[in-house]
Parts: C-alpha cells; structure tokens; sequence
C-alpha cells in the first residue's frame, strides 16, 4: 500500500504535464501539418529559416516560394513553420 501511495504524486505530476504541455503541443503540431498539407497557390509561407514569401508552385514535397519580384526559391514542405492563407491581412506599408 505504502508503494502504490508513493507513485501517486508522480502519476499525477505525468497527468498534470501531458494536459499542460504534451497535449497542447500535440494539437499545434497536427494543425500546423494539416495547413502545410493543404498549402496552394497564392499562400503566404515562412520557412524554417525565417524567410517570408508567396507560393507560386506547389508539387508534392515542394512548394516555390517567391521572396521578392523575380526572386524565386524552392522549399521541402515540411520545412514551412507557418502557412497564412491568400487573401488574408495585408500588411500596414502595402
């Protein structure tokens, strides 16, 4: 008995930090994936170097990502941190 009253404070110390952290994380990761899986024409991407861009050309691993006018870059996929859908804000100069 006295064993089983010992785990206790770590199994909820566990439960305490998956519902906290685990979880929440979990739940990013998965609609951060689902957003790059579904990246088309016309998105507005950052990649994991920190570049902003629109995408021009999307194939199954890749996308086109065009940096400036004329300036055009290709990126794996699963190196995008952040998909923002056309047509969404401009930004304040624009």
């Amino acid at each position: 008995m006295g064993g089983i009253l010992g785990l206790a404070p770590l199994v909820l110390i566990f439960i305490a930090f998956y519902f906290l952290m685990i979880r929440p994380q979990q739940k990013r990761m998965k609609d951060l994936q689902n957003s790059v899986n579904a990246v088309k024409k016309g998105d507005q991407v950052v990649t994991g170097g920190g570049l902003v861009g629109k995408v021009t050309k999307v194939d199954e691993n890749e996308v086109e990502v065009e940096l400036a006018p004329n300036v055009k870059v290709r990126a794996i996929k699963a190196t995008l941190t952040s998909v923002m859908p056309a047509g969404g804000a401009k930004p304040a100069n624009d």
